[in-house]
């Protein structure tokens, strides 16, 4: 079947061809008539060709088969309209007197362009679209730079990611909340666990500013003020077993407003991991068993991290790499209350005009992730490229 296809893999990927229907149509963002990028898809064909004349295939082999069989699927579409217009093209280099005949084949061509057109976005889509896992992540929101009022905006912004988790129909657990004296948050974190949620919820990671002019300004300045924000990895159930250990769960009545009831009860719970030293508390809830499942969750979040950041290496942690130092120029995204707008400043972004709308936490929130997400997998997959023709070594591409 591969040696059958080989013939059209180079018709499909052919310079000519590619020069006759590019005026047709604009280059979208990934170019496919990049060498690089046939040379690569040439490679997913004949990939996925082996793996599916094995007899017997591993798990990883299976998940890679299902992976690549949509982009696959795609390109055989396109071999056989190339195949179309070559068998086309083979026509018109004959003598054809008969006018019928030579606007039946103006008409079939441009058809068939027309069609190699949806199928190079299909192609696009496949390509760039984001995989979203069914997972969880602790999220953690701390005021930065601007005192009261970066700690007001650190609230607004919680309170954002509980109402867009809503709006995704996740499962939200707030895992703690250190209020300030006007009602602000000086740092606070939840569990949020659903379909997207690790992948969607990671474009939130760095440092967010916010303009704009504090109800106790008197002179209408306009003020500037930071507030960081980290994921976390959630532990798979293997990574949990060994993350649990050599623990020391402590009991303890829950402190702050709260009601008699809060007072009065060992709700509050307090997990170290005595390895790491690694210290948890929680005691949001009433539930001494809520409280203890929450922190079991943040404590594995941080270990696993701790995990991760050592196997790669780094000199500063994921967490430090993903909020910075909370100066005002680090930043991620700006929230101008004056101007009405959300501006993003990662490529890939796209700006929301109302930014009243924005922090409702509906569809806005959701568009400039998925912008972020399809941007992040554009840059995985030319990566991917890249190694894969440097690694072969590869020449003329």
């Amino acid at each position: 079947m591969l040696r059958s296809k080989l013939p059209f893999l180079r018709s499909l990927f052919h310079r000519e061809n590619y020069l006759l229907i590019h005026k047709y149509y604009s280059q979208k963002v990934l170019n496919i008539s990049d060498p690089a990028v046939q040379t690569y898809l040439k490679h997913l064909m004949i990939e996925y060709d082996t793996l599916h004349i094995k007899a017997r295939r591993t798990v990883e082999e299976n998940k890679r088969l299902h992976e690549i069989k949509p982009i696959v699927s795609v390109l055989e579409q396109r071999i056989a309209l190339f195949d179309s217009i070559e068998s086309l093209k083979e026509l018109t280099k004959k003598d054809q007197k008969d006018e019928e005949i030579k606007q039946m084949i103006k008409e079939e061509a441009k058809i068939y362009l027309g069609r190699l057109k949806e199928v190079d976005t299909d192609l696009q889509s496949i390509l760039l679209e984001p995989y979203l896992s069914n997972g969880g992540v602790i999220l953690e929101v701390t005021a930065g730079a601007g005192g009261q009022e970066a700690m007001l905006f650190a609230r607004e912004l919680f309170e954002l990611y509980e109402a867009y988790a809503q709006y995704k129909e996740w499962e939200v657990d707030i895992a703690s909340v250190e209020k300030s004296d006007i009602g602000g948050y000086r740092k606070a974190s939840m569990l949020i666990k659903g379909i997207g949620a690790p992948e969607l919820m990671k474009m939130e990671a760095g440092v967010h500013r916010v303009q704009r002019i504090p109800a106790t300004e008197r002179s209408g300045r306009i003020h500037t003020s930071t507030v960081s924000v980290a994921v976390l990895p959630q532990a798979t159930e293997v990574e949990m077993e060994v993350l649990d250990r050599d623990l020391t769960i402590e009991t303890k009545r829950a402190s702050g407003a709260g009601g008699q009831h809060v007072n009065t009860t060992d709700s509050a719970v307090r997990i170290t991991h005595i390895p790491t030293g690694t210290i948890v508390e929680c005691q949001q809830g009433r539930s001494q068993i809520k409280n203890r499942e929450i922190a079991m969750e943040k404590l594995r979040a941080l270990l696993l991290q701790k995990q991760i950041d050592e196997q790669s290496s780094k000199i500063n942690s994921e967490r430090k790499t993903q909020i910075g130092s909370s100066n005002r120029n680090e930043k991620i995204r700006t929230y101008n209350y004056p101007q009405d707008r959300v501006t993003e400043h990662r490529e890939g972004g796209i700006n929301i005009p109302s930014l009243k709308v924005f922090m409702q936490g509906g569809e806005h929130l959701e568009e400039l992730q998925e912008s972020l997400l399809r941007q992040h997998r554009y840059e995985v997959l030319m990566a991917e490229v890249n190694d894969f023709i440097n690694k072969n070594k590869i020449p003329n591409v």
